[in-house]
Formats: structure tokens, C-alpha cells, sequence
């Protein structure tokens, strides 16, 4: 596939769009590698075009690695499983997909026994008010928000451990007015128990150090008091979450945004309402367990009893 641009954002110190890309006709072997290469130098890549399906999704998106399939098992294409829908639509009362993804910092996987490589958003539909986009989609390069700390605090965290638990980010959208969500089941607790990971992961693609906790799922610091453990977190979290260390993107029907999940946290801005549709199409990638042991050998990558 010729013609591939890249331009990197001029407004935040982070993020591309790549224009020439047509995903419609099929996304070629080198033009796969080009995007992943793009992922590890900018963290945040938004590939432009037009919308497409969740069969072309697919399968331009195993191209970069391994697909998840959410345990929510809710809005998920019939057909691909590793895609789901996100949306605001009701239609006779019944929503179209899911509503409140994303509406607290967190790091998408992060509740995986290993890291997740990257997220897929594909906009199908976009809100608009007076002529701009609503809905943005902010992030922080965790890269920026570690090489920011004191350099005692960097080489404390980069022995310590903290616990990920997908049940935590799902309680908290839970509890918020309007909610749709049912409450997290047994099974999916089985399937998903409570894991670890370092505080200061090496990324599995660059070897650089970044923050690996984050507000929605990150619960407590292993070998510290509890609340020595929340001071710190809640120090961290506040600290990742400046604006100095933002990309934010505007949609464009068409664009398929996707980003790296071991050195960003991200946030659904919100700000649109009902009778604004926004339909989205989701997929994950998933990490890779030897880049990631062979970068944090010592640390995480394992599951956390709480009994």
C-alpha cells in the first residue's frame, strides 16, 4: 500500500494521523508494521478514512496482534465477538451499545494477566454542536507523567507492585445515575480475578519506563499499609492525569483512533446527550507475554489471591 503520510500532532507532544490508508480494500503485511511502528513512537495513532465494518476491522486489526474478546459479552458483533459496539442510540427503549464506556482515566487491559497492547475505536457516528465535534477522547503519555517525577520517587516506584481488578472500574460506572450496566457476576470475577502488575512497567515494544496504575482499576499497592497505599495511589493518580501530558482527539466520522495500553491512560470526555448519536465500533489487542516478561522479569505478570 503506497502513499502512507504520517504527520504528527502540531498541537500536543504526542499522537499522528496517517492519511492513505484504505482499510475498505484491505490493509497489506508492510502496511500493518508501518501503523505498529507509528504505535510505539506516538503513542496515540488516528488513521483516517471512511466507515467500514466490523469484518474489516477485524481484519485489519489481527494484523498488529491477538484480538480480545470483552467479558462483558455485551453489544458484541454476532459474527466477531472481538468487536463491540459503543453508543448512545435507544432504539424502542433498548440501548444499541454500550454507553458509558471509558468515563473514568484507566488504562484499557490493564486488568489482563499481561498488559494490553492497544485499543481500535472506528467512529461510524459523531455528535456535533454548532459546527464541532463533541466526544473527544483525552490521554496522558505515561512515559511523560514517570520522567516527571522526582528521581527518589522514580526509583522507589520502580520496585513496587500494585494490584489491577476489572471489577473495581466496573463498580464505579455501576453506581452512576443513569447506568445500564448489570451488576459484575460471579463468573466473570472467575474469569477475571484481581491480578498484578509493577507500578513502573517497562513497555514490552520500547523497553521505556512508564506508570502502569490508573484511577478506574488500579486498587492497592502490594507491601505497603492500606493507607500509605491509597496516599501514594491517589499522589499518582492526580499526578498522571495533568493536562502537561495530554493528547486530545477530535473525531471525524471515519477515523479509526487507536492507542497504546502500556504507556497511556485515557478518558471518554463526554459532553454530548441523547439526541446526539454517537456509534462507535471497538476492538483490543492483546499483549504479548514474552515481551513483556523479558522486559519486567522480576515484577507483576501474575494473579492476586485476596483470600
Amino acid at each position: 500500500m503506497s502513499g502512507l503520510q504520517i504527520t504528527p500532532s502540531a498541537q500536543y507532544p504526542f499522537g499522528c494521523r496517517i492519511e492513505g490508508v484504505n482499510i475498505q480494500a484491505g490493509v497489506d503485511d508492510q502496511t500493518a508494521q508501518h501503523i505498529s511502528d507509528a504505535l510505539n513512537q506516538y503513542l496515540v495513532v488516528c488513521v483516517s478514512g471512511e466507515p467500514y465494518d466490523s469484518e474489516q476491522l477485524v481484519n485489519w486489526a489481527k494484523k498488529i496482534g491477538p484480538l480480545e474478546i470483552n467479558i462483558s459479552k455485551a453489544f458484541q458483533n454476532a459474527a466477531y465477538p472481538q468487536v463491540m459496539t459503543l453508543s448512545n442510540v435507544l432504539i424502542d427503549g433498548k440501548p444499541q451499545g454500550l454507553a458509558d464506556a471509558g468515563q473514568e482515566w484507566h488504562t484499557d487491559m490493564s486488568y489482563n494477566l499481561i498488559s494490553g497492547r492497544a485499543t481500535i475505536l472506528h467512529a461510524h457516528q459523531v455528535p456535533v454542536k454548532d459546527g464541532r465535534p463533541l466526544g473527544d477522547t483525552a490521554f496522558r503519555s505515561m512515559y511523560a507523567a514517570y520522567e516527571a517525577l522526582p528521581s527518589a520517587l522514580r526509583e522507589k516506584l520502580d520496585s513496587l507492585e500494585a494490584v489491577h481488578d476489572f471489577e473495581n472500574l466496573w463498580t464505579h460506572m455501576l453506581a452512576r445515575p443513569g447506568s445500564m450496566r448489570k451488576p459484575f457476576t460471579d463468573a466473570q470475577r472467575k474469569e477475571k480475578p484481581p491480578v498484578v502488575h509493577p507500578v513502573v512497567l517497562r513497555h514490552p515494544w520500547t523497553g521505556r519506563k512508564c506508570i502502569y496504575v490508573n484511577r478506574g482499576l488500579t486498587t492497592k499497592i502490594l507491601g505497603m499499609p492500606e493507607q500509605e497505599s491509597r496516599d501514594l495511589l491517589d499522589f499518582l493518580f492526580t499526578h498522571q492525569e495533568q493536562a502537561r501530558f495530554e493528547y486530545r482527539h477530535q473525531w471525524r466520522v471515519g477515523d479509526s483512533l487507536m492507542w497504546d495500553n502500556c504507556a497511556s491512560i485515557h478518558l471518554a470526555t463526554g459532553g454530548y446527550s441523547a439526541d446526539q448519536p454517537r456509534v462507535m465500533i471497538r476492538t483490543q489487542i492483546l499483549g504479548d507475554e514474552t515481551r513483556y516478561r523479558k522486559e519486567n522479569a522480576s515484577l507483576g505478570a501474575r494473579n492476586f489471591n485476596t483470600v
